[in-house]
Parts: structure tokens; C-alpha cells; sequence
């Protein structure tokens, strides 16, 4: 007998041929497409050092006004100089137009043009972040800043009773100044989310604080310790945000599992 050859069987080329495991797995891994790549919106940046010490600078001095007042130092004498100057009747023809300005710093006007921006914002992106930085923002302001006003009762120049006195303890809600502290932290934060015009952002939101701060001070509302501690009061809220970032990105998590109706 001849000898007999075994037949081999075709070998079946591998589906993609040149490929390994690793190179299958790149191959058929799903790509973001653009347009959800260009919904993406990055998280509030982690803490820093320079924002860190930016953070402790800030608090200090918060800390150092609100000691001026509570010791009646050199502060609550600058407070009384202002107050006496009364720039509202030596400029009387700028008062009907500081007097709507300072709505930009009331916490209801303010808020409701923020959120009407934040939510197009936030259907656009489909995402719940842009909203809900704000709501947080919002949150620990009031909660921050109405605890001290209503802790020093502090009255107004307006209804200020003895001269040369911090006007403390009295059942007043003025120190600090929500209208500054609510502008820094709600034009701050609508800064930081524009993203793309975060720069020119800052700055008007920067410009518009100080304004509003001046502004009560012309207008007699409020005292200028009661300016500088809102000042501090609202910056101390955006420097915090990045410690709030796992909050914000539970609570979208949260709400984006809920079923729809």
C-alpha cells in the first residue's frame, strides 16, 4: 500500500486578521460621538495649594472684621465716618440709578435670572450639574451667612441709634451684607460655569460684586464692615465649592437613576 496522507483541514481565517486580544478589545470598544463629547462639562478642579492658602487668607480676614466690630475697634469709627458723609445727599442725582443697580445683588432677582441661563444650560448639556452647582452655592450661603446675621443683630445706618456704637445684639439682620455676598457668589458662579468665557466671566463677575458692595454703602443700607465681610463671606463659598464636588456629582448620579413619570 502507498502511504497515506491525512488530509488537513482548512484553517478559518480569524475574523480580524492581525488582531490580538488587546487590539479586538481597542477595536470594538465604543467611542463617545461628538456631540456627547461636546456635552461633557468638566467638574469643579480639585483644591489646590494656591487656592487652599487663598481659602485661609480669606477667612482670616473675615474673622478680623467680624473682631473689629464685635471689640468696637478702629473699624466700627471708618463704619460711622461713611455713615455720617451721607453720599446719597451729595450725589442725589446717582441714586435713581444705584437704587435699581442694586437689585443685581438681591438674592430673588438675582437667583431667578441665574437658574432661567443655568437651566438652558443644563438642557443643552443634558445634565442636572449646572443647576445644581448653583443650588449648593446658594445653599451654603444662606445657611452660612444667615447664621451669623442673625447671631450679631446687627442694625443698619438707617437705624442707627448711638453714635460711635457697633449697633450689635439689637434684632437687626445686616452684618454681613447678603446683597454683596449673594453677588459674589451667584455672577462667581455663573463665571465659572460659562467655561468658554471663564476669563472675561471673572472679571465682570468680580467688577459686579464690587459694585453692588459700593453701592449699599452710597445708599446707606449697610455699613462697611458689613461690605467687607460680604465680600469675605461670599468668596469663602466659591473657595469652597471643590470640597462640595462629590455632593454635587451624588446628588446628578442620584437624580439621573430616578425613573422618569
Amino acid at each position: 500500500m502507498g502511504k497515506v496522507t491525512p488530509v488537513q483541514a482548512p484553517s478559518t481565517p480569524a475574523p480580524y486578521p492581525n488582531q490580538g486580544p488587546e487590539q479586538l478589545t481597542t477595536t470594538h470598544r465604543e467611542r463617545p460621538s461628538p456631540e456627547r463629547a461636546h456635552r461633557r462639562e468638566p467638574g469643579w478642579p480639585p483644591m489646590g495649594r494656591r487656592q487652599a492658602a487663598l481659602l485661609a487668607v480669606t477667612c482670616v480676614a473675615y474673622l478680623l472684621v467680624l473682631a473689629g466690630v464685635l471689640l468696637n475697634t478702629a473699624l466700627v469709627d471708618l463704619d460711622w465716618s461713611v455713615r455720617l458723609f451721607r453720599p446719597y445727599e451729595r450725589w442725589p442725582s446717582l441714586e435713581p440709578l444705584l437704587d435699581t443697580w442694586v437689585v443685581a445683588g438681591q438674592r430673588g432677582p438675582s437667583a431667578i435670572a441665574a437658574f432661567v441661563w443655568l437651566g438652558w444650560r443644563a438642557h443643552r448639556l443634558g445634565r442636572l450639574r449646572p443647576l445644581l452647582v448653583m443650588a449648593v452655592a446658594l445653599l451654603l450661603l444662606n445657611v452660612t451667612v444667615g447664621a451669623v446675621k442673625i447671631v450679631t443683630g446687627r442694625l443698619g445706618p438707617h437705624y442707627a441709634q448711638y453714635v460711635g456704637s457697633p449697633e450689635l445684639f439689637s434684632g437687626g439682620t445686616i452684618f454681613p451684607s447678603g446683597h454683596t455676598a449673594n453677588a459674589v457668589v451667584t455672577w462667581g458662579v455663573l463665571a465659572y460655569l460659562a467655561v468658554r468665557w471663564r476669563r472675561t466671566g471673572a472679571v465682570i463677575a468680580a467688577a459686579t460684586a464690587c459694585s453692588i458692595g459700593l453701592t449699599t454703602l452710597y445708599l446707606g443700607t449697610h455699613w462697611v464692615t458689613d461690605v467687607l465681610a460680604g465680600w469675605a463671606a461670599g468668596l469663602l463659598v466659591l473657595l469652597s465649592l471643590p470640597l462640595l464636588e462629590p455632593l454635587v456629582v451624588a446628588a446628578e448620579q442620584r437624580l439621573a437613576r430616578r425613573p422618569g413619570p
